[in-house]
């Protein structure tokens, strides 16, 4: 035969089993003792069973009230472990996601679209944008500070993380329009190989050489002009003539502010920004805010 009881009443029980009076089982458990003597009589028709002597000298437990009390008590701590892990999941939806970036993702308004979905489907959440300096390719998930970020592949260790790809846009060069190249509505990239180069810092790792275009250069080192670890410092450096630079189509608008034009750049692979989060998260916001960017890519194609 299969009993359900309640975890009221388990509790009750191991309250008196434990203090062995029923007194201060009540003032633990915050009820009234007349209370508390009825929940146990209840529990001991239940089992069929007493669970306790009373007499003049005290309260013992009887050979049944032996036997149930270690099971109680580790129902009791599960439903505990339960009901923190509860908790904590609760707290993770109306927790705060933060959102790391180097470069904003504008791309059709990709943003926007993104934060609405992802809002409608949590309005509890609070979603924090952080702008992360070049020196971080991760935009922060590295170290932690990012829960998810908008990215440029190749990432660092990218083996640890999970990738949606948002854009894939020709790589074009920026050059001061001055530049003997700005002339020509294209470049073969095999026509920069002698160019100085703004580079990113060195701490960007794999993709310093992807911005290099490495892969493309037969094993040529490429001439740094400059480190550049901002947009702003990239638009100074190429007024200064330091240098040209490879940069993503989306992200010319930024760049051509007076005094550079940009220009397709043909033999080398378009460019992939994506979103990135770390492998297995355990997070339900980040697999929410993958979802609504992974929606929201689908409906701009």
């Amino acid at each position: 035969m299969v009993m359900d009881v309640h975890g009221r009443d388990l509790r009750y029980f191991v309250a008196v089993a434990e203090e062995l009076h029923f007194t201060r089982a009540a003032e633990r458990l915050f009820v009234s003792q007349p209370a508390l003597s009825k929940q146990i009589r209840a529990l001991e028709r239940q089992v069929g069973a007493a669970l306790f002597d009373r007499d003049r000298q005290g309260v013992a437990l009887t050979a049944v009230g032996t036997a149930l009390l270690p099971h109680a008590q580790r129902v009791l701590a599960e439903w505990d472990r339960a009901w923190a892990a509860v908790g904590s999941a609760k707290a993770a939806q109306v927790s705060t996601l933060m959102v790391g970036m180097s470069t904003s993702p504008g791309r059709g308004g990709l943003l926007p679209a993104v934060r609405s979905r992802f809002t409608a489907a949590h309005p509890e959440a609070i979603l924090r944008l952080r702008q992360v300096s070049w020196d971080d390719p991760t935009a922060g998930l590295a170290d932690g500070t990012s829960d998810v970020a908008y990215v440029w592949l190749p990432l660092p260790d990218q083996e640890r993380y999970d990738v949606l790809v948002v854009a894939e846009e020709p790589r074009l060069v920026a050059l001061p329009d001055r530049h003997p190249l700005a002339a020509r509505e294209s470049v073969d990239f095999a026509d920069l190989l002698d160019e100085p180069f703004l580079a990113l810092p060195a701490a960007a790792g794999p993709l310093r050489d992807y911005w290099l275009a490495t892969d493309a250069r037969a094993g040529r080192p490429a001439r740094i002009g400059a480190e550049v670890a901002s947009t702003e410092e990239t638009y100074e450096a190429l007024v200064a003539g330091l240098g040209v630079v490879l940069l993503a189509a989306g992200n010319a608008p930024l760049i051509t502010l007076g005094g550079v034009t940009t220009r397709l750049v043909r033999g080398i692979s378009p460019s992939r920004f994506a979103l990135a989060w770390h492998r297995g998260s355990a997070n339900p916001l980040v697999r929410a805010y993958a979802g609504a960017c992974r929606h929201a890519r689908a409906a701009r194609t």
